[in-house]
C-alpha cells in the first residue's frame, strides 16, 4: 500500500486513506470517473490540490488541461490509483484530511463541502447515494457545517497554500434527497467562515444558476455534462491561476 500511495504523489494523485461506510459512499456518475486519472508531474511547477464532491471530479481533468505548463494539478485517487476520491461530506473530511494533505507542499488548494452534507439519505434507499429526503435524515446539519468547516480551513490554512473556497453548485427541482434552497442556507454559511478567515470565494453557484439547466445531465440531477463541466471548469482554472 505504501508504495502504490508513493506512486501516485509522484504521478500527479494523491493518495485518499478514505474507507466508505459500506453503501453510503457518496455517488459520483460512472462517465464522470471513465478515463486515466494518473499524470505525470513537473517538479518545476507550483502544485494545486483540489478538494470536492462529483462535481469537482468532473472539471478536475479540463482544469489540468488548461492549466497545463503553468501549473500541476493534483486530484485525491483511491488506493487502488485509478478511482478519484468524492471527498463528501464535511464529517468525511475531517476524518480524511491529513491522509488527503499528504506530505506534498501545496501552493494553491481549491475546496468545496456542501453537496452531500445538505443530502437527506436513508440506507435503505434505492436512489443513487441512498438519497430520500422524504425517509431520510440530513447528514450534517447547518450549525455542525459551520463547525465543521472553521475546522478545515484552519488545517488547510496551516498548510501555507493559498485557498480558494468553491461555492456549493446550485440544487434543481425534484432532487431526491435535497431541498431546493439549501444551497443558499449552506452558502451563506460558508461564505461567513471563508470572510472570517479571508479565504477566497469562487461563486459556482452563481456560474451554476447562469446554467439555466442547459447543462443539467437530466432534470433533478445536480450533475452536469461535459460541457457544462467544461464552462466550471475555465473558471475554476482562471482563480487558480489568479492565485498563483
Amino acid at each position: 500500500m505504501k508504495t502504490l500511495i508513493a506512486f501516485c504523489l509522484m504521478a500527479g494523485a494523491v493518495g485518499s486513506g478514505y474507507a466508505a461506510e459500506p453503501g453510503m459512499a457518496p455517488f459520483t456518475p460512472a462517465s464522470d470517473l471513465k478515463g486515466a486519472w494518473v499524470f505525470p508531474s513537473d517538479p518545476r511547477l507550483p502544485n494545486v490540490l483540489i478538494l470536492g464532491d462529483s462535481i469537482s471530479i468532473a472539471y478536475t481533468r479540463e482544469v489540468r488541461d488548461l492549466l497545463a505548463g503553468k501549473t500541476n494539478v493534483f486530484r485525491l485517487l483511491q488506493d487502488d490509483g485509478r478511482r478519484p476520491v468524492n471527498c463528501g461530506e464535511t464529517r468525511m473530511g475531517l476524518q480524511n484530511i491529513e491522509a488527503w494533505l499528504g506530505t506534498r507542499r501545496w501552493d494553491v488548494i481549491h475546496f468545496n463541502w456542501g453537496l452531500w452534507d445538505l443530502c437527506y439519505r436513508h440506507p435503505e434507499s434505492k436512489a443513487q447515494g441512498k438519497r430520500d429526503k422524504v425517509r431520510g435524515t440530513l447528514s450534517v446539519p447547518l450549525q455542525e457545517y459551520r463547525e465543521n468547516l472553521e475546522k478545515l480551513v484552519v488545517r488547510l490554512k496551516a498548510t501555507g497554500a493559498k485557498l480558494i473556497w468553491a461555492s456549493t453548485t446550485v440544487l434543481p427541482e425534484n432532487e431526491v434527497g435535497r431541498f431546493v434552497g439549501d444551497d443558499k442556507k449552506y452558502n451563506d454559511v460558508a461564505r461567513e467562515v471563508m470572510k472570517k478567515h479571508g479565504v477566497a470565494i469562487n461563486d459556482l453557484h452563481r456560474v451554476t444558476v447562469d446554467f439555466h439547466g442547459k447543462y443539467s445531465v437530466k432534470p433533478g440531477d445536480v450533475h452536469y455534462t461535459r460541457e457544462g463541466s467544461l464552462e466550471l471548469a475555465k473558471v475554476v482554472a482562471k482563480a487558480v491561476e489568479d492565485r498563483l
